[in-house]
């Protein structure tokens, strides 16, 4: 191409000089754009003439359950001193006597922005002088084999980014931590709510850790923390913002707390974290692929909307066959996904004889029960129940299993 006077500089393009809707593969000299020929975060799905960027949904959110949509346990939980793991799947609710909580999935969402639920702390009795060992936090435990992509302890570690969404009448500083427990690493950031009863959104970005790998099996390898509340013994040093051998002092410095009053209330919604330096649009799972990814940690014979109770009005039968003689030793019931350790197994009576928790409704011409433990055989796949079944035809029972991520 020829010009009037001087030939202008070169420069490259950025995402004002191209129009929304105009790149298309003919466009394309050689049918192919490398990383090199675009500058970081230009080519939006604006800028695409199929209005879509491909492959943007393949399970990169690490956080299961992170619209805080399932809650197979309940909705609420209250007069929570200790936590564990109450209401929302896959959430652990770390609370060591700083203040008494009502948890809850709530209704209060971001508007416009497709979440349905959130996960909401309400402090009922205050803490305003927590003790040196005390504390208050929300976490998410992962598994180290779901964690290998991000080649943590080499030189080529991937960096991760957390957003999420925030509510909470009490503004000022918070703290998010990930904690590597194979490794006894750790690193912390801040974050601050700027405006009372406001959703906000938050995205803070790790480096990746060059240093110690994730173990790659089925136990707990990283913690992801959002601090509420916390005592002197993870307050009283400097926080430490890169990746480093875990000192307790330097875990949560600046946390404001939130138990030194009881209209304090916090909201959590839409988190994700992902690979890479920058937070792309929430990812949304279908609900029964959402649900079968909760239920590797946790399941229930009960229908959804029922939390475990003795005497719920559906259960689970189990037609029963004799043998030897008209006697059996045991019966088996096999879980609905394939759980992530052995579970424990908590059996709930149906009510239909009297009987209790733990007890097993047994029918033969008259209803009974008798009590059921779990063999040693049980394993991933399916309980086994031990219980006094000679000449059984019917058993009826419900039960919870759980295979979360405690120690």
């Amino acid at each position: 191409m020829s010009y009037i006077g001087k030939t202008p500089a070169s420069a490259a393009l950025t995402s004002s000089d191209i129009s929304d809707g105009i790149i298309t593969s003919s466009k394309i000299a050689n049918g192919g754009v490398e990383t090199v020929d675009i500058a970081d975060a230009n080519v939006t799905a604006a800028k695409l003439a199929s209005g879509t960027v491909q492959n943007q949904s393949a399970f990169k959110n690490i956080i299961i359950n992170g619209d805080m949509s399932l809650a197979q346990r309940g909705t609420s939980s209250s007069s929570n001193t200790t936590g564990g793991y109450v209401t929302c799947d896959r959430w652990l609710a770390d609370i060591d006597t700083q203040g008494t909580w009502t948890l809850s999935q709530s209704t209060d969402v971001p508007t416009g922005q497709g979440f349905a639920n959130s996960f909401k702390y309400d402090c009922t009795t205050a803490d305003a002088s927590p003790a040196a060992g005390d504390k208050i936090n929300l976490q998410q435990r992962l598994e180290g084999q779901m964690l290998q992509y991000l080649k943590k302890g080499t030189s080529s570690a991937e960096s991760t980014t957390l957003s999420f969404w925030v509510k909470s009448n009490k503004t000022g500083t918070y703290i998010c931590e990930l904690q590597d427990l194979d490794n006894t690493r750790q690193i912390s950031k801040s974050y601050t709510i700027s405006s009372a009863n406001t959703w906000e959104k938050k995205t803070i970005t790790f480096a990746g850790d060059t240093t110690g790998a994730f173990g790659n099996d089925n136990a707990r390898s990283l913690d992801v923390i959002w601090y509420l509340g916390a005592g002197s013994n993870l307050t009283s040093g400097t926080l430490n913002t890169s990746w480093g051998s875990r000192t307790n002092a330097n875990r949560a410095v600046g946390q404001v707390n939130l138990a030194d009053s009881t209209s304090n209330d916090w909201y959590i919604a839409g988190v994700q974290l992902e690979t890479g330096t920058s937070a792309s649009d929430f990812e949304f799972l279908p609900h029964d692929v959402n649900l079968g990814r909760c239920q590797r940690y946790y399941q229930k014979t009960f229908e959804y909307s029922q939390a475990p109770v003795d005497n719920a009005q559906k259960f689970e039968y189990h037609f029963i066959e004799p043998y030897s003689g008209g006697s059996i030793s045991g019966l088996i019931s096999y879980f609905s996904v394939e759980m992530r350790v052995q579970p424990t197994v908590t059996i709930y009576t149906t009510g239909q004889s009297a009987n209790g928790t733990g007890k097993v409704t047994l029918y033969n011409g008259g209803w009974g029960n008798a009590t059921a433990s779990v063999q040693g055989g049980s394993t991933t796949k399916c309980v086994h129940f031990d219980t006094a079944l000679s000449g059984t035809k019917l058993a009826q029972f419900n039960y919870e299993a759980s295979s979360e991520l405690w120690l």
